[in-house]
């Protein structure tokens, strides 16, 4: 089996995809609105607080239009306000993953809340407090009728981390939604046993993409017998009578993972969404990225994949990205770049 994403990459349009001057953007999700527009929900937060752990405190998801898979996409709204801390995404959201079905637009997301006062901008965060906020990240679903919303907001999680004992007790976060013809939906998330364990990926269902969610099966996908080989960051969907995900090749301590390429994104397809088959050649992209001026770069960071589709197949992936000698070390804002894919990326490889 080839890999029929990085076989169809085409050069990324520089002035392409969404930036904002004073804010950090993470993710990126696109979807073709009723208005024939492009609109990408994306993670902002402003630049002056640092990309340390303040995004986990200062975080929001907001709107970007563009008239053009590609971009640039234009800033838009914010999507979200802050709330009365009793709910589960009160104070920060982040990770947006948008869907269309049978007239509804659904909006994936991980929200967080904490005690104590929220942090000022150039004040320090205790590792403690890092992990105890980290640790309430839950996954939650808003709907709208209309791409300009009004979006309704749950007030309970989508998904509630298990018990302790199950490898998914700490977090729900990392959402990723294929939603079936028949509005059956297949939603894979993040979690671990305990903080600094290795992170891991399970699968839930429903009859519809509002839930109820069950959990298919007690233990995680992708399973590796090397605890330094860690994968998150995945991106679901349905084609052609199956399941395909991307997802990030997060590697430990140098153990190489399954691509050797840190960073990269790694390619698989299943029958099932539980049993999955990882690509002979499962490099999916990298963080060396050749630019429409035929300039080529290696970015920092590549993450959060992304794809939009158009009559069901996949035509542009879209990455949070940022300039830098190494991973986490950014020169300047990060954005949500764009790649557009060859048409034949239809066909199978």
């Amino acid at each position: 089996m080839g890999n029929r994403i990085y076989e169809n990459l085409l050069p990324a349009p520089k002035n392409g995809g969404f930036k904002m001057d004073g804010y950090y953007i993470w993710c990126g999700s696109v979807v073709q609105g009723e208005d024939g527009k492009y609109h990408m929900f994306a993670s902002r937060w402003p630049k002056e607080y640092g990309f340390a752990a303040q995004w986990l405190f200062n975080c929001e998801i907001v709107r970007a239009v563009s008239e053009t898979p590609e971009g640039p996409y234009t800033f838009a709204e914010v999507i979200f306000e802050r709330r009365e801390r009793s709910y589960f995404d009160a104070l920060n959201q982040h990770n947006p993953s948008v869907k269309y079905w049978n007239g509804t637009y659904y909006l994936y997301y991980f929200g967080t809340t904490y005690g104590g006062p929220i942090p000022a901008v150039g004040e320090k965060i205790s590792q403690e407090r890092d992990v105890e906020v980290w640790n309430r990240k839950r996954i939650g679903l808003a709907t709208s009728k209309s791409i300009f919303g009004p979006w309704e907001r749950p007030d309970a999680p989508l998904l509630e981390p298990r018990a302790p004992g199950h490898w998914d007790c700490t977090i729900t976060t990392n959402p990723s939604a294929a939603i079936l013809p028949d509005g059956t939906t297949y939603m894979i998330y993040k979690s671990r046993e305990y903080a600094g364990s290795t992170l891991q990926l399970g699968v839930a269902r429903a009859p519809r993409p509002e839930g109820p969610y069950t959990r298919m099966q007690e233990e995680p996908i992708f399973q590796f017998d090397n605890p330094d080989f860690h994968v998150e960051d995945p991106f679901l969907w349905w084609e052609d009578g199956k399941f395909h995900i991307l997802i990030k090749d997060d590697f430990k301590n140098d153990s190489g993972g399954v691509t050797g390429d840190w960073g990269a994104g790694i390619y698989a397809t299943s029958t099932d969404c539980l049993q999955w088959d990882i690509s002979n050649d499962p490099k999916a992209y990298t963080r060396d990225v050749l630019w429409d001026d035929g300039t080529r770069t290696v970015q920092a960071n590549i993450e959060r994949p992304n794809l939009l589709f158009h009559d069901g197949k996949p035509t542009h992936l879209f990455l949070a990205t940022g300039n830098g000698t190494q991973p986490w070390d950014f020169e300047g804002n990060t954005w949500s770049m764009v790649i557009p894919l060859k048409k034949t990326v239809s066909e199978h490889s």
